[in-house]
């Protein structure tokens, strides 16, 4: 009996010593990868080796009086570390399984509730010497049987979970094996306690277990090297994935677009078959990502190539190519399909999206050319698509087809954009000047900024000779910030020159004044240059208005605030005038030279332009006419209480040096 107890405190000892020592190696790991299920299997075993050290203590007190504080103490530590070993082990299991984190407050009840089994199986019964059977009942049947019914759980959900490496398949049959054993010994034991058989069973068990507690150990060596494998080759696969698609719409990127274009062309080519590669932009989304957030401008752009992927037109290839911009490519025999294929591509886009319980609603630009007609490379196509697309954004047209002129002129709006870049950095764009004259006091009241180009080449150009060419290459903003900045400085100087200041009138477009940082920037170049804000006047066509009337209302209000005027340029030439006229919290109204060409002469518009005046007088707002060119013209509208006046009559469009003799009158 005495060899028996040293054997068994032995083995006990030395599984001590084992299952320490793969605790210490896994809270090395944890501290180097801090996975949960990492931690949960280093408490376990942890427990495990504080259970084999309470065995050996057991074994070497066994002479110990039932019911002693030693025999109930160390009973006390084998029971709990018995059932904690068992607890974090299925919660590591669940745990690297599912890769998701065990809540605190549902692992701070599965401990007290295993720690409060433990303590009722070591007490029940604990201090009666005669209930030799009750303890062995709760002590060992009942946790062999909750280990063996814990065990074949695991079993079923790990084979249910599919795990994909290696060593999920050791543990599956690990799980399996020992449930059975413990369910096996669980019912023998009610059934058999007393047969000598079953005592040498239990003898023999002991050898078994030390073999299958190692055999855990070296399994969740095993699972950790498997499962690290399996996170290298997934992120591997996922590197490989985003090689070859766009990472936030899961669609092909523009190198693989190219690849499976030029794959689906000599599909088609074998098959004589023909392809339209189409490149779609996206309108105005730059002001989704500023209105709505980066975020929601992302999930839109999931959702966009969602659709173009799904369409029932069965696609060959759908890319992102860049920010907004995506290729869609179809086979078709004939024209018609072509016109419908873009019909439907307007339409997917065209569907509400819901953001934030808002309906967004976009409108897209289409370029698009065919295979073989318009070339026999990827490349090739996709540059002559994208010239169809700009030429579709720059003329505001739904859908446009490559023609074989678009590339030269492709190429001179190439060349134009440099030009224009360059003369923006060399300031050859200057400032003209075309006086305001007050009707109440015929004095000077302010000017109106005009650009040109003095260009190193061809002399100064006018307007009209590189206007059509911005508008189209979307160099408005650029161009306005120039000309608001010089404008600015050239108001500082002529303060510091003459000491006087001039209120100067800028025409904004759509696109700048829109701009998320036009009034940050406005007020910037205030504090800088020193300008009082009354001098400096922006004016806005009613084509600004209507993109977004509360956007502009927004903004008119701030500015106003600020102290700068804003005025209405060319009125009467847009929509629903009158009904902008009574919204806009406006300084001014600018009448459009139209109405001004005839007034002397067509009883009509005399007329309409003696009815702006007082409706605008009406709304406390001041009014300028435009294109005054002769005496007459001037003399009907000082009678018809127009405010002031601009035109050929009064000045033409002057250089600075001209305007400045202005500023040296008194």
């Amino acid at each position: 009996m005495v060899d028996l107890a040293f054997t068994q405190s032995l083995i006990y000892s030395t599984e001590t010593l084992v299952f320490t020592i793969l605790a210490l190696l896994l809270s090395a790991y944890y501290r180097g990868f801090n996975h949960q299920y990492v931690k949960f299997w280093m408490l376990s075993l942890s427990a495990l080796a504080i259970n084999q050290l309470a065995l050996a203590c057991q074994s070497i007190f066994h002479d110990q009086q039932i019911g002693s504080l030693v025999d109930i103490t160390i009973t006390l530590v084998q029971q709990t570390s018995n059932y904690l070993y068992l607890l974090f082990l299925m919660l590591g299991i669940y745990s690297a399984i599912k890769q998701e984190r065990i809540a605190a407050k549902l692992l701070y009840i599965s401990i007290v509730i295993v720690m409060s089994l433990g303590a009722i199986a070591t007490l029940m019964y604990g201090f009666d010497s005669q209930s030799v059977f009750n303890r062995f009942y709760l002590r060992e049947s009942l946790a062999a049987f909750i280990f063996g019914c814990a065990f074949i759980a695991a079993s079923f959900f790990i084979y249910s979970s599919n795990v994909k490496h290696f060593s999920g398949k050791i543990l599956l049959a690990y799980c399996s094996l020992v449930g059975i054993r413990f369910v096996a010994y669980s019912f023998a034991s009610i059934v058999s306690l007393t047969d000598d058989w079953f005592r040498h069973l239990t003898e023999y068990l002991l050898y078994i277990d030390m073999g299958i507690n190692t055999i855990l150990g070296f399994i969740m060596l095993i699972w950790l090297q498997g499962a690290e494998r399996n996170v290298a080759s997934t992120a591997i696969n996922r590197a490989k994935y985003l090689g070859k698609h766009d990472s936030l719409t899961g669609v092909l990127n523009r190198e693989q677009v190219l690849e499976k274009l030029t794959n689906e062309m000599s599909i088609a080519d074998n098959k004589s078959q023909k392809l339209c590669i189409y490149l779609l932009d996206i309108k105005r989304f730059k002001f989704i990502n500023d209105t709505h957030g980066l975020k929601v401008g992302d999930l839109i752009l999931g959702e966009i190539a969602r659709r173009l992927n799904q369409s029932l037109l069965k696609p060959k290839v759908v890319g992102r190519l860049s920010g907004d911009s995506f290729m869609y490519v179809i086979d078709y025999s004939n024209t018609h399909q072509q016109l419908t294929a873009a019909e439907h591509i307007h339409a997917l886009i065209a569907r509400p999206y819901e953001v934030a319980q808002q309906e967004v609603h976009l409108q897209c630009s289409v370029g698009y050319c065919n295979f073989p007609q318009d070339g026999d490379n990827a490349d090739d196509l996709l540059q002559k698509a994208n010239l169809a697309l700009f030429q579709a954004e720059s003329q505001n047209i739904q859908t446009v087809k490559f023609e074989a002129g678009m590339q030269s002129q492709g190429r001179r709006l190439l060349a134009m954009e440099k030009a224009i870049r360059s003369a923006i950095t060399n300031e050859e764009f200057i400032l003209h000047f075309q006086p305001q004259l007050n009707l109440k006091n015929n004095r000077l009241e302010g000017a109106e900024v005009l650009v040109r180009w003095q260009n190193p080449d061809k002399g100064l150009l006018a307007p009209g000779q590189f206007f059509d060419d911005i508008e189209a290459l979307n160099l408005y903003s650029e161009l306005d910030n120039y000309v608001l900045e010089k404008t600015c400085q050239t108001i500082a100087k002529w303060y510091k020159t003459y000491k006087r200041r001039v209120p100067l009138a800028i025409n904004i477009t759509a696109v700048e004044f829109q701009a998320p940082n036009f009034v940050s920037n406005i007020q910037y170049l205030l504090i800088k240059y020193e300008i009082p804000p009354i001098y400096l006047e922006l004016e806005v066509t009613e084509s600004v208005v209507i993109t977004d009337i509360e956007l502009v209302m927004k903004t008119i209000v701030i500015l106003q605030n600020m102290g700068i005027k804003v005025s209405i340029d060319d009125f009467g030439t847009g929509y629903s005038s009158l009904a902008y006229l009574r919204k806009l919290p406006i300084d001014k109204i600018k009448i459009d030279r139209s109405f001004i060409m005839e007034v002397a002469t067509n009883d009509s518009d005399l007329t309409i332009v003696k009815t702006m005046v007082e409706l605008s007088h009406g709304l406390g707002k001041r009014v300028l006419a435009e294109g005054v060119e002769t005496q007459q013209q001037l003399q009907l509208l000082r009678n018809i209480g127009c405010d002031a006046v601009q035109g050929y009559f009064i000045s033409k469009p002057i250089s600075e040096e001209e305007f400045t003799k202005y500023l040296k009158r008194k």
